[in-house]
């Protein structure tokens, strides 16, 4: 195994357990998730010679998670991803609140998910969600602001949660 593939294997490692997460949030499905970690992995390597000179390779994973995944999205085009979503939290999750958090959020559509997710979530500033999503720093402001409000409503709903 060269020196550039044992480099390869040791950012995955990390990576799994760093962006599998946020793979979920963005798919709402643990085997999406995992199939969308690994098919921007397979981009990742195809790449990692040059990427595993930069400062932050897990930003470029990040950004071609949201990209494949948007990618899918806009292939399925009208698949309703609200009635994938499960019905038991996963593991690490805690409580009834957060499969009503989930559902919520899997109810938005993929670029104001995305935008939540990576801005909340990720915690990264307006200016590098811009940046992963490609899009303007007011796209990012204004998807951000609309999911928002959007989320409030829903989780304000006192039938949201029974009903849901």
């Amino acid at each position: 195994m060269s020196a550039a593939d044992r480099s390869y294997v040791a950012f995955v490692e990390v990576a799994w357990q760093r962006h599998i997460r946020l793979a979920m949030l963005l798919t709402g499905d643990r085997w999406r998730a995992e199939e969308l970690l690994q098919d921007s992995l397979v981009k990742v390597y195809e790449r990692w010679r040059r990427l595993s000179r930069l400062d932050d390779p897990h930003a470029y994973l990040r950004r071609a998670l949201v990209n494949n995944h948007t990618s899918g999205w806009r292939r399925r085009r009208r698949e309703s991803l609200v009635a994938d979503v499960p019905d038991r939290a996963a593991p690490g999750d805690v409580g009834p609140d957060a499969v009503v958090l989930r559902r919520a959020l899997m109810s938005l559509p993929a670029k104001q998910r995305a935008v939540v997710v990576l801005r909340h979530y990720e915690d990264l500033t307006e200016r590098e969600v811009a940046q992963v999503l490609g899009c303007s720093l007011g796209t990012v402001k204004s998807q951000n602001a609309r999911a928002l409000d959007k989320l409030r409503h829903l989780l304000d709903e006192p039938s949201y949660a029974v009903s849901r």
